[in-house]
């Protein structure tokens, strides 16, 4: 829970500031205030750059966005200490914080260095606010202070990060780490020539249905718990899905991924039974090839396990050809030290 609201709740307010300064900028039109439209059209787009969370949030074009919106606000709020309106200038208290949050720290520092000093120039020589020499010192105040507040949070970021990498329910790693441990596995790979090929294992549910039930909820800290004591210690897994694990695997061809798949999913089918429920198990296997990259080893993948749920399900699928599930079984028998 806390892990969701920590991703809903800015995109939730960051939405919603758009929309709020969306407004403003409109009315801001009517009354014939272009400055401060431009200023709120700003800061509606940097509420739409910042909305963005996760991966997403340092692809193109959203890091490019947010410099150039915080620009924009940047340019518009000097410009006011000469031209007006003299409302403006209240936004300059929230703007350095604005900055620190939202743009790279260095970039951030030098900004409001500059944001600052325009600011004693412009109370100097060109504004005639009343308070024009308290406003500095406030402005001085609260780019502190956004500074210290930044800093605090990325100091508990990097605190937390270890326990992050870690899905609490099920001990899996987190999908967040997925594409870039598995691109060093690649590379490795291709380095040493060595073989890799990666699992997904899920659930066979209904389709139509949204949200697993509880009992379902309740039976993947024992997925979680049975993975990680079949798995070998340089082998990782991770939580891609409500009821679906992808397993690195270094080292391993096919055909042996295969096998261990097909392993795990009987162990995972027993696992289902001695609790009772009718779920079966699937699993899709895929090989590094030639010209993979991290993205599509892991739409191999997936599309094995899609193949194999489409075929009815409790079965192992590989990418490249069908495994027959009695064929396993003969491999299974044949190698008792690999037999659930």
């Amino acid at each position: 829970m806390p892990h969701t609201a920590e991703k809903f709740l800015p995109g939730k307010f960051a939405r919603l500031g758009m929309l709020a300064f969306g407004v403003t900028t409109g009315l801001c039109l009517l009354m014939g205030e272009p400055l401060a439209a431009v200023a709120a059209a700003a800061a509606a787009g940097l509420c739409l750059a910042g909305t963005f969370q996760g991966q997403n949030r340092n692809s193109t074009p959203w890091p490019q966005l947010r410099l150039f919106f915080s620009a924009a606000l940047t340019i518009t709020l000097v410009m006011s200490l000469w031209l007006g309106p003299w409302a403006l200038s209240h936004w300059m208290y929230v703007l350095p914080l604005a900055l620190f949050v939202m743009i790279p720290g260095y970039i951030a520092a030098i900004t409001s260095a500059l944001l600052i000093v325009l600011v004693i120039a412009g109370n100097e020589w060109g504004s005639a606010l009343p308070d024009r020499h308290q406003m500095t010192s406030a402005l001085i105040l609260t780019t502190f202070l956004g500074a210290v507040l930044v800093f605090m949070r990325d100091y508990k970021s990097r605190q937390l990060a270890p326990l992050r990498r870690t899905d609490e329910l099920t001990r899996a790693a987190s999908r967040e780490y997925l594409s870039a441990d598995l691109h060093k596995e690649i590379q490795r790979s291709e380095r040493e020539g060595t073989n890799l090929s990666l699992i997904m294992i899920g659930l066979d549910t209904h389709l139509s249905d949204r949200e697993p039930d509880e009992d379902i909820r309740a039976i993947l800290p024992r997925i979680g718990r049975y993975l990680h004591s079949q798995l070998r210690d340089f082998d990782t897994y991770y939580r891609v899905a409500d009821l679906q694990f992808l397993i690195i695997l270094p080292g391993a061809d096919t055909a042996s991924a295969a096998r261990s798949a097909e392993q795990l999913r009987q162990g995972l089918g027993a696992l289902m039974a001695s609790h009772k429920l009718k779920l079966t198990v699937s699993t899709g296997v895929a090989g590094l090839n030639i010209g993979d990259d991290a993205d599509s080893l892991q739409q191999s993948v997936a599309n094995a396990l899609r193949r194999a749920q489409q075929q009815g399900g409790n079965r192992t699928q590989t990418y490249s050809n069908p495994v027959p599930s009695d064929a396993l079984d003969a491999n299974l028998q044949a190698n008792r030290g690999i037999a659930p």
